[in-house]
């Protein structure tokens, strides 16, 4: 058997399939309008290049991740706006190309971008790099809010994957706006089943997740 599922996987792999574990799904079939920008596909993220794992930009999350923000992004588009996501699933492969990255204390193409305060070296005490991710559970996401006409993402006072006390959810030095655009984010993801982490304004579990203690490896492609 264990001879079988390895062949498939090569023949899987060698004509660019690419089979999902069960209760995985491309959140794309469920809700075809879901904007989808997977930052660790390419440079624009603060190790400053692709990420091992990260081959194609489609987001992956387990269906009752999906189904949840299915709601969010109904209640949402009431008002001409809509959901960006920036990570989903994440593969082990690429949480352990965070570690090695976060060990090279040379390696500092983004710094000023991402992380201007925060010393490389104190990026695992500060806890904005760790040896496990929930995200590689598939049931947590980076997440935004756009306006559907002009695709432009709201301003939440600081960008995405920003290391820093900006980064906060509960950061008071920011505009009425921006705060305004924050507190819709959080009460729209935690009434459909989520909950937040407050020093990322952007990042989600779903409550119920149904792979609380397993850590998937699968490319996403």
């Amino acid at each position: 058997m264990k001879l079988r599922l390895s062949f498939l996987f090569l023949l899987n792999t060698f004509f660019g399939f690419c089979q999902l574990p069960e209760g995985f799904v491309y959140a794309n079939d469920l809700i075809p309008e879901l904007n989808v920008e997977l930052r660790y596909l390419g440079t624009n993220n603060f190790v400053g290049r692709p990420i091992e794992g990260y081959n194609n930009n489609c987001l992956i999350l387990t269906e009752e991740t999906v189904e949840a923000l299915k709601k969010v992004q109904k209640e949402l588009r009431k008002k001409n706006l809509g959901l960006k996501v920036y990570d989903g699933y994440r593969p082990q492969r690429a949480v352990n190309h965070f570690i090695r990255w976060a060990k090279n204390l040379n390696d500092t193409i983004n710094k000023a971008q991402f992380y201007p305060d925060v010393r490389k070296i104190d990026l695992f005490k500060e806890e904005y790099i760790a040896s496990r991710s929930g995200h590689t559970k598939g049931s947590t996401i980076d997440i935004t809010i756009i306006d559907l006409t002009t695709k432009e993402e709201l301003d939440m006072g600081s960008a995405y994957d920003f290391f820093g006390k900006q980064s906060w959810i509960n950061y008071s030095n920011i505009s009425n706006e921006q705060k305004t655009n924050r507190q819709l984010l959080q009460r729209v993801m935690l009434k459909y089943g989520f909950r937040n982490y407050p020093r990322e304004w952007w990042h989600f579990t779903l409550r119920e997740e149904p792979f609380p203690n397993t850590y998937f490896d699968f490319p996403i492609e």
